[in-house]
């Protein structure tokens, strides 16, 4: 099989627990050395990529409002919990040889630069690898969500969701031995069927704009070069 990629321009999401690796909490060096090597390999395919990294292995702002605290300034803590996760990922990015560039949904100038469509395009014409922060730079959103909306407006051909899991299941696998794998799912049946691979404004947004989500386990290395070459295993989102 050819190693043409099958999709030239991605948005790459992934989970900050997937950062964590074996750790409790934060940032395993190893472990993002991998994911910057991973994405390094799948550029040099032809592919251009966007980034979005949750914030999960640091702080969830849902969790804390889950206790009763206010969930806009949990959701605002949550936000810096990504746009750290992005600075340690540009910074392994260019220490492996690669250029990279944060864009925040918040104005932190003084951290990294703020989104917009110009600053945005700017980079793509140089041939950066974009890492966009702090989701849609409102409370209420998750990361998935802002995945979505920076997927749009990168115009990518699919968002690549790297997970714990080698794709999408009727239930969670860990902790049901029935739960049935998904080579092939439309947008429509995620949501009738209420998986959790994506929230549903993430997923009404992906179909709204008839962009696939391709979910992969983040676990293997190489595997982002892999589902992007048509021989890794993983799930298809789509509407068809």
């Amino acid at each position: 099989m050819s190693n043409a990629p099958i999709y030239k321009r991605i948005l790459y999401k992934v989970s900050g627990e997937a950062l964590m690796g074996k750790q409790g909490f934060g940032i395993h060096p190893e472990t993002l050395a991998q994911v910057a090597m991973d994405i390094i390999e799948a550029k040099s395919l032809g592919v251009e990529i966007g980034v979005v990294i949750g914030g999960g292995n640091i702080f969830r702002g849902v969790s804390l409002a889950a206790k009763g605290a206010d969930r806009v300034t949990g959701d605002h803590m949550g936000m810096l919990a990504t746009v750290m996760n992005a600075l340690a990922l540009r910074m392994e990015l260019e220490k492996q040889g690669a250029s990279a560039a944060v864009l925040s949904g918040l104005d932190i100038p003084a951290v990294c630069q703020p989104f917009s469509q110009r600053v945005l395009d700017a980079h793509q014409e140089n041939g950066d690898i974009v890492i966009f922060a702090a989701g849609t730079g409102s409370p209420y959103f998750t990361t998935d969500t802002g995945a979505a909306l920076r997927a749009a407006e990168f115009g990518v051909d699919a968002i690549l969701k790297g997970t714990q899991v080698d794709g999408v299941y009727s239930a969670d696998p860990k902790k049901d031995k029935n739960a049935v794998r998904y080579d092939q799912i439309t947008h429509l049946e995620v949501l009738e069927k209420g998986l959790g691979i994506m929230d549903a404004a993430a997923i009404s947004l992906a179909r709204d704009n008839n962009i696939p989500v391709v979910v992969f386990s983040i676990a293997e290395k190489g595997g982002l070069a892999k589902v992007l070459s048509g021989k890794g295993r993983s799930t298809t989102i789509s509407g068809q």
